[in-house]
């Protein structure tokens, strides 16, 4: 690995996100830039190339893997490939970011775990909401006691995209390319933040319904209830074709009151505090940079894992590979449970 204090970044994929997130989140940092870019449509890799001033493109990940002047790869790229392109950055030396779900299963996720652990490399799984002002001063004033002895943990998400007409879902409505629909996407994003804010998951249990119409194989609605570690219980619903009422947020509440966190990508980030008796929430303050209505939750998170590959290790709010192989196995006894009955798992896992 380079010395360099100026990092060389590869990029594999070319989607809508890989836009909105990867490309321009490392090329924001001073000490990075994004150097290569590997998409399977050569035209489409190029095009991307060239709104971003990127000067290596190719179509083969093992090609980019194995470049001796890149540091680190991101891989923003469907489900299914996620497992393959990280070995193969791992196997050549790089630091690894890669997109959630870690994997399309638990066996796949712990071979990805295995080799990054041997690698002694950075390894970073992309659980955003992390990265929100709000959702970490909730969990800071939680852990601070803020609100007492926590007695349940809700978190609702939800868009209807997938009813609006000529909406494309892509590659996430079928099933060989994503592992399945909201229970994996949206899902994968929750059980992080339970896990979070709350602790060790103890046991789940989880229903999911899909809505049947043209070229669309995976759930639409996801709905899980949740035994923590602690003793404490939680649930959380994720949809994708029903209208929201509210903004999507995460909720803690505890005997001495309630703390609420907006979900999103940083365009709009707040943290709000109930207490027992007349109801209403009041606002907290965050820092001004909450309020900037960008999606600063995005640039937050690549710019974390810039700075972990310059130390060498992740800071202590940041995602691991471990991380991700974790909710692997939750949303695995998730899908495991859906219609039957709760599953154990084994929260030290």
């Amino acid at each position: 690995m380079s010395g360099r204090q100026r990092l060389r970044f590869g990029v594999i994929g070319t989607g809508a996100f890989a836009e909105a997130c990867h490309i321009p989140g490392l090329q924001a940092h001073p000490q990075a830039e994004v150097a290569a870019i590997c998409g399977r449509r050569r035209d489409r890799t190029q095009a991307v190339a060239d709104r971003f001033g990127i000067a290596i493109v190719t179509t083969e990940p093992a090609d980019l893997c194995a470049r001796s002047d890149i540091d680190g790869i991101a891989i923003c790229t469907p489900n299914a490939s996620h497992c393959a392109d990280a070995l193969l950055a791992l196997g050549h030396g790089k630091h690894v970011f890669c997109e959630k779900p870690l994997a399309l299963s638990v066996a796949e996720a712990e071979t990805m775990v295995r080799l990054a652990a041997s690698s002694g490399r950075v390894h970073q799984v992309a659980f955003t909401f992390r990265y929100l002002y709000g959702v970490e001063e909730l969990r800071r004033r939680v852990h601070a006691g803020e609100i007492g002895e926590p007695l349940l943990f809700r978190a609702h998400h939800e868009h209807w995209d997938g009813l609006r007409p000529g909406s494309a879902i892509g590659w996430r409505g079928q099933g060989a390319g994503a592992g399945g629909g909201v229970l994996q996407d949206t899902g994968a994003h929750l059980v992080d933040l339970a896990r979070f804010v709350m602790g060790p998951i103890a046991a789940i249990r989880a229903d999911t319904h899909h809505v049947p119409r043209q070229d669309v194989e995976s759930d639409d609605i996801a709905t899980a209830w949740l035994r923590f570690a602690s003793g404490q219980a939680g649930y959380w619903h994720a949809s994708r074709i029903t209208p929201p009422r509210v903004p999507n947020a995460v909720q803690v509440i505890g005997r001495e009151g309630a703390l609420e966190a907006l979900l999103s990508r940083g365009g709009f980030d707040a943290l709000h505090r109930a207490r027992p008796g007349p109801p209403g929430w009041e606002e907290l303050p965050l820092v001004d940079a909450a309020r900037d209505e960008q999606t600063h939750a995005l640039s937050r998170m690549m710019r974390s894992f810039v700075d972990a590959c310059l130390r060498g290790s992740l800071a202590a709010g940041d995602a691991s590979f471990h991380d991700g192989l974790t909710a692997q196995r939750v949303l695995a006894a998730a899908q495991q449970s859906a219609g039957t009955d709760w599953i154990a798992l084994d929260p030290e896992a």
